[in-house]
């Protein structure tokens, strides 16, 4: 349920509003817009009656929140949500832009990959110091040595960090190399991992399930937000269909969709969407086009070499085509890059 205080309602009104609720047993989450605050009651409300609430003074409206994800909701939060990282602003009118290995498997591997993307245009730098594989005999990644690894890239280029957390177990350790943390699609309905997350107030990055509604992708969401860590940023990577020619199959329907039902930040992941990368480029300008936030992208300095995910890995060289053909097509639409 919302609460939504007239316009000019003074802050003795709006707090005495929040008191009420809170003294009902409920929390209160507060948005704050340029005309009027809305107030939500976070909680089982079916057995509330707003005509209590209506007598409060300042009170315009009581709504009902119709759809069961909440603080995800732009019923509870009509604005897009901004995202700041490292002087990026993940959510605003400029298109972000994170890349990088896969996985990081050394420093000289990891350090040419992050000047190679920096230069190309990116802010972010990804890779993998944990990689949950399919098969237990592949490479899993460096673990803490790869954080380490990330952290001094992160030093030399002044790129922010993404990385992978695969447990709650490893929340603590992770938060202290990166400045998002990645929960990946295998992951996205680990509700202890989704609750470590939350309570650790780090900026995540949700990937959608490969098999997952974009309901179930906004519940799990709600874990994350219901500890009142509002930094969440939402990824579509590619779902799972009867399609063979792609690795998975990235739902450019999903983009648009989300920017209606949400007001988090809303990427695209075309690397893992195709899993080819004489692809990527293609679907990254549909992704931009159709309003993504940004794209998590892989690169690599020597594909053929990757311990993971080499087939869906750019060259730098075709890394940077990739930005200044997203650039094009973010001021199409209104954007920058």
């Amino acid at each position: 349920m919302i609460i939504v205080m007239r316009m000019g309602a003074t802050e003795e009104e709006i707090q005495g509003v929040v008191a009420r609720v809170e003294s009902m047993g409920f929390r209160a989450h507060l948005s704050r817009g340029q005309e009027r605050t809305i107030i939500g009651m976070i909680g089982n409300e079916r057995l509330v009656s707003p005509n209590g609430l209506l007598l409060l003074d300042g009170v315009e409206r009581v709504m009902p929140v119709l759809q069961p994800f909440k603080l995800a909701s732009r019923d509870f939060h009509p604005q897009d949500s901004v995202i700041p990282i490292n002087g990026a602003q993940i959510g605003s009118q400029r298109v972000v832009i994170m890349a990088g290995p896969c996985a990081v498997e050394s420093r000289q591997q990891l350090l040419e990959t992050a000047w190679a993307v920096k230069e190309a245009g990116a802010s972010i730098l990804r890779g993998g110091a944990f990689k949950p594989r399919t098969s237990p005999y592949s490479f899993q990644g460096l673990g803490e040595e790869g954080l380490e690894l990330l952290a001094e890239a992160r030093e030399e280029t002044g790129l922010a960090i993404i990385t992978e957390v695969m447990g709650p177990e490893q929340v603590e350790l992770v938060s202290r190399y990166a400045d998002i943390l990645q929960i990946g699609a295998r992951n996205m309905q680990n509700y202890n991992l989704l609750h470590a997350v939350g309570a650790s107030g780090m900026p995540a990055l949700l990937k959608r399930g490969m098999m997952a509604t974009l309901e179930e992708l906004l519940m799990s969401a709600e874990y994350i937000l219901s500890h009142d860590n509002y930094r969440v940023i939402l990824c579509e990577r590619g779902i799972r269909t009867f399609e063979q020619y792609t690795r998975y199959t990235l739902d450019i329907n999903a983009i648009p969709v989300l920017k209606g039902l949400t007001h988090l930040p809303v990427i695209a992941d075309p690397s893992h969407g195709t899993g080819r990368w004489e692809l990527v480029q293609a679907v990254s300008r549909a992704a931009v086009a159709a309003g993504a936030d940004g794209l998590l992208v892989e690169v690599h300095p020597h594909p053929e070499e990757a311990l993971s995910d080499g087939a869906q890995s750019l060259r730098p060289k075709a890394f940077a085509e990739l930005v200044r053909q997203a650039r094009q097509i973010a001021e199409a639409v209104g954007r920058t890059v």
